[in-house]
């Protein structure tokens, strides 16, 4: 069995798009009983938040599985397979691991390091348990995922890497504009990362907020919280011509600001700071050729931050990701033997079983003392003939071709399948690190 992935978020999708995919939570149980009774498909969970929705499973088959995982995806969202799939990525087994390992540190988050992803992974657990679609395979993995993410964020401050990427854009844009005291500011998005910016910008006296995004509601309940002014993204170019400062993060596909619609806005040459902090890029790069016209994105910030603090804590909490992606595999690896290493000693054991059985039937006269003695002696020359092979099938677990040693272990003793299947961890470890029973 395997991990496969199969999800779409702010990284691949236009808002629109993750608007038409959003669910509550009467849409998430009904997304986890479909994709549970999808044919190849043993063990199922899913990760809800309003900037992903990504489908976790434990498959026996790949190809057949991404089908019918992207089609659940393509069902909900309304839209045409051909114009649906472009926009969902895939992910399987090492890369699985990896990708959720990501996510759960907040490396993959629009807003880097943000804390929520990670009860909300949490929660995507808990779900799989309640419902049963949760077993074996994906309890172990997410409990790891959750084990690294609070690492992350013990051990380095990447929480705080978002809030210095918006303190260094505005750092940047205030060379051309002056500080955000007593500016007009013009906020595109309501994500978490404009929700940053937002609340930057309030708390360094900005005169005016204005939050411009697809949702109305999305957009009402943002600015609500800081006193700003919702518009819809329909009046993007009037409000430009108003504002000194346009911080864009919505992550659109296709740029929401044009150099033409820069240049209508500001005909008298007027300093306009624009900070795009959107990817792919929410403003066309050929506005900063404009006159007073000022651009920031993430490129330029990416070298800024690279010696900083926050670049620091980004690259120690990659490293740390990278480390524990590396162990879980080589540990999972391991395991994956041990089925094949616990039947063949089993074997062994009814071997000499049998040859005790044997010999006592031609020898019913044998005293006790020396039946224990050959008993043992025949023990102990089975484990020394399986010890080298058994420690050593372990040892290639870790190299290319593991699954094939094992198979070719089972395959030179005769070892019985059905017994080689059936020696399973009757129970997984939680996150508190006791254990509960597992679905089989």
């Amino acid at each position: 069995m395997s991990v496969l992935v199969v999800g779409i978020s702010h990284n691949s999708a236009p808002v629109s798009l993750l608007e038409r995919v959003a669910l509550d939570g009467d849409g998430v149980h009904k997304l986890m009983h479909d994709v549970a009774a999808c044919e190849h498909v043993s063990e199922a969970t899913v990760i809800s938040t309003c900037n992903r929705l990504e489908i976790y499973t434990d498959v026996d088959r790949f190809h057949g599985s991404v089908e019918e995982l992207s089609k659940l995806l393509v069902e909900r969202a309304g839209q045409t397979t051909e114009a649906m799939l472009p926009h969902l990525y895939v992910h399987y087994d090492d890369g699985a691991v990896s990708h959720l390992f990501q996510v759960a540190a907040g490396l993959d988050s629009m807003a880097v390091g943000e804390g929520q992803i990670l009860g909300q992974t949490r929660e995507a657990l808990r779900l799989g348990q309640e419902l049963g679609t949760v077993g074996p395979s994906l309890n172990v993995l997410f409990q790891q995922a959750l084990r690294v993410g609070k690492r992350s964020r013990a051990e380095t401050d990447i929480d705080r890497a978002a809030p210095s990427l918006v303190t260094a854009a505005l750092e940047r844009s205030s060379a051309s504009v002056g500080g955000v005291a007593g500016s007009r500011v013009l906020v595109l998005g309501a994500g978490s990362m404009a929700g940053l910016a937002t609340a930057t910008v309030a708390r360094l006296g900005a005169a005016e907020i204005v939050v411009a995004n697809r949702s109305a509601d999305r957009a009402s309940r943002l600015a609500r919280e800081y006193a700003a002014r919702p518009v819809p993204l329909g009046e993007l170019a009037v409000e430009l011509r108003q504002a000194d400062l346009v911080i864009a993060c919505t992550g659109a596909t296709g740029v929401l600001i044009t150099a033409d619609m820069v240049a209508d806005a500001r005909p008298d040459g007027r300093p306009l700071a624009l900070i795009d902090l959107a990817l792919p890029h929410d403003i066309d790069p050929a506005v900063s050729r404009l006159p007073g016209v000022s651009l920031v994105n993430l490129a330029d910030l990416a070298a800024d931050l690279h010696d900083t603090d926050a670049g620091r804590e980004v690259a120690e909490v990659r490293r740390i990701v990278t480390q524990e992606v590396t162990a879980f595999l080589a540990a999972r690896r391991q395991a994956s033997v041990t089925p094949t290493v616990v039947a063949l000693r089993s074997m062994a054991t009814s071997v000499v079983e049998g040859e005790m059985e044997r010999l006592l039937g031609r020898l019913p006269d044998l005293d006790d003392e020396v039946r224990s003695e050959v008993q043992h002696t025949l023990r102990r020359v089975a484990d020394k003939l399986l010890h080298e092979p058994t420690v050593r099938v372990k040892e290639l677990a870790n190299e290319a071709g593991a699954i094939s040693y094992a198979a070719a272990l089972a395959e030179l003793f005769a070892l019985d399948q059905d017994a080689v299947e059936a020696v399973t961890r009757p129970t997984v470890p939680d996150e508190s690190g006791e254990r509960r029973e597992g679905r089989a």
